[in-house]
C-alpha cells in the first residue's frame, strides 16, 4: 500500500505532473521556457485571462492570435478605436468584458505608462479587474503567491478534501483549501498547473482518477464522490424574453445598423434596431421600425440565451431607396459591412434574412 503524500508535499507532485504535462497555449511560458529564463509577457496574461471569462479555451485561440497581431502591446490596444476592437471581439460574448478591457488598457497606459503592475492590490484598482484576474495575471505573470479559484480549481478543492456545501456558498472554504496549498516557489507555474489539472484529469464527468498525481491524497476518489462534486445549488429556469429586429437593405446594398448603448447587454456593439425585449410574449413587443417602408415578416425566428434569460427574436425586412433618413442608426456601405463585427444573436438574424433569401420565403 502507498503512503499518502503529505499536504505539504502536494505542490511538489503537482509541478511534477506539471513539467511533463504542461497544455500549450499560445498566451502560456511553458515551464521549460521559464526554466531557461523566459519571462512571460504581462500583457498577453491579462488579455487571455479576460477572453477566458465564461469561454471555452478552444473558442479564445483564435481570437487571442487575431488580437495580439492586430494589437502586439497594451499601448497599442489603447490606442485602437472602440469599433475597432469591438468588432475583433465579436462572438465572444459577454461585451462588457471588451469596453473594460479597452478600460484598462487605457488606464495602464495613462496611469503607469503601459506597464502592468505586479501588486495584487494595484491589479485590483484597474478597470475590469476582479479578484481572480488579478490574482491570475499577479501570480502567472510575476510569479507571486497569489490564488487563483476559477471553477477548475474549485473542482479539484472540492474533491481532493471531499467538500459537500454547495456552490456559490462553498466558495470560502475552497479558497481557504487552495490558500494553504499555494507554495511561494513556482506559484505562477502550480496556478497553472492545478487548472491544468482540472481541465485535464480532475474532469466534470468521468474524472480519470487512475492517472491524477493528486490519486492517493483525493479524499472524493477514496469515497467514491468524486464524479458528484462539487456540489451545485439548483438554478432557477431562465426567463424567456421576446423581441423584434429591423433589417434594412437600401438599394445600393448598404444594411442599417445601430451602435448599441454603453451599457446594457451587447453594450457598444454594432446591430440590428429593434423593440425592447420583454419578459412576456405579445403579439408584437413594444416599438417601432426605424424607418418607413414596406416591412415583411421573416418566417423563422432567432433564438438565442444569455446569461439570464432565453431570447426569442422575430425578424422583419425591408428593401428602402437611397434618400431614406433613418430615425435611428446610420447606413453602412455594402463594402464596409462585414456580419463577423456582428455580435452572435445579431449575426443569426442577418443568417436567417440571407437564408430567407436564398430559399425564396
Amino acid at each position: 500500500m502507498r503512503e499518502t503524500p503529505s499536504p505539504g508535499n502536494l505542490p511538489h507532485i503537482l509541478l511534477e505532473w506539471y513539467d511533463v504535462h504542461a497544455r500549450e497555449m499560445p498566451w502560456r511560458t511553458g515551464p521549460a521556457e521559464r526554466r531557461a529564463g523566459i519571462r512571460p509577457d504581462p500583457y498577453r496574461i491579462w488579455l487571455s485571462e479576460i477572453m477566458l471569462q465564461q469561454t471555452t479555451v478552444a473558442t479564445v485561440r483564435d481570437y487571442f492570435a487575431r488580437f495580439v497581431a492586430r494589437w502586439p502591446t497594451v499601448a497599442e490596444l489603447a490606442a485602437a478605436p472602440d469599433a475597432d476592437v469591438m468588432g475583433e471581439w465579436a462572438g465572444l460574448g459577454y461585451y462588457a468584458r471588451a469596453r473594460n478591457l479597452l478600460k484598462c488598457a487605457r488606464a495602464v497606459v495613462a496611469q503607469n505608462d503601459g506597464v502592468f503592475p505586479a501588486d495584487h492590490a494595484a491589479l485590483l484598482a484597474l478597470p475590469g479587474i476582479g479578484p481572480y484576474t488579478a490574482a491570475a495575471v499577479s501570480s502567472i505573470a510575476f510569479d507571486l503567491p497569489q490564488t487563483v479559484l476559477d471553477g477548475n480549481v474549485e473542482r479539484v478543492m472540492a474533491r481532493l478534501y471531499d467538500i459537500h456545501t454547495p456552490l456559490p456558498g462553498a466558495k470560502p472554504v475552497l479558497m481557504k483549501k487552495a490558500a494553504a496549498l499555494t507554495p511561494r516557489d513556482r506559484p505562477g507555474d502550480y496556478a497553472q498547473a492545478v487548472m491544468d489539472l482540472g481541465a485535464t484529469i480532475c474532469t466534470p464527468k468521468s474524472p480519470a482518477c487512475g492517472i491524477c498525481p493528486w490519486r492517493d491524497p483525493c479524499k472524493a476518489r477514496r469515497e467514491g464522490t468524486a464524479p458528484l462534486l462539487p456540489m451545485k445549488t439548483p438554478k432557477k429556469p431562465k426567463p424567456v424574453r421576446h423581441g423584434t429586429l429591423y433589417l434594412a437593405q437600401r438599394t445600393d446594398g448598404a444594411w442599417l445598423l445601430e451602435t448599441r448603448p454603453d451599457k446594457g447587454l451587447l453594450g457598444g456593439m454594432l446591430g440590428w434596431p429593434g423593440s425592447d425585449w420583454l419578459d412576456i410574449a405579445t403579439e408584437r413587443p413594444a416599438g417601432r421600425p426605424p424607418v418607413t417602408a414596406c416591412w415583411h415578416d421573416l418566417a423563422g425566428e432567432v433564438r438565442h440565451t444569455f446569461t439570464h434569460f432565453h431570447l426569442i427574436l422575430s425578424v422583419r425586412t425591408a428593401r428602402v431607396g437611397p434618400k431614406v433618413q433613418p430615425e435611428r442608426g446610420g447606413f453602412v456601405p455594402r463594402q464596409d459591412f462585414r456580419p463577423s463585427d456582428l455580435p452572435t444573436v445579431m449575426r443569426k438574424a442577418f443568417d436567417l434574412s440571407q437564408s430567407a433569401h436564398v430559399t425564396g420565403l
